[in-house]
């Protein structure tokens, strides 16, 4: 895949995201949300960064199971139960997405929702993927 992350300076300097990402390969991916569940299907972890944690460590997990890399995302959606909390803990849940994913950051939104599939899930992560 080749990935073009498209910033204009038109808009406010986006901070682990880019707003827009170009990309053009062979083979698209779709990921299904994904909470903290362990491979026991259980919620893992009490706090939002744990659980963000575990969710994208699951994204990144099936990710690679199709075939592609962290570099080849092209959208993320965020879906958080708190979003007053995701401002809260930013600047950690970047470094556990710079640390997992690294710094080619996809499209990406945070939406706030009533709750998840899992009561106690926190977070949930999905998006899509373009693989060469």
């Amino acid at each position: 895949m080749t990935a073009e992350r498209v910033n204009p300076p038109e808009l406010s300097p986006p901070t682990g995201f880019s707003h827009a990402v170009v990309a053009t390969g062979a083979r698209i991916v779709f990921l299904a949300g994904q909470t903290a569940l362990d491979a026991d299907g259980k919620v893992t972890g009490s706090t939002l960064p744990e659980q963000f944690e575990q969710a994208l460590t699951n994204l990144l997990t099936a990710l690679r199971a199709a075939g592609g890399t962290p570099a080849d995302l092209a959208r993320v959606t965020v879906y958080a139960t708190d979003v007053a909390a995701y401002r809260t803990h930013a600047a950690e849940l970047g470094g556990v997405w710079r640390r997992l994913a690294g710094r080619d950051y996809p499209a990406m939104a945070v939406v706030e929702v009533v709750r998840l599939w899992d009561v106690q899930a926190l977070v949930e992560l999905d998006g899509f993927a373009v693989l060469p």
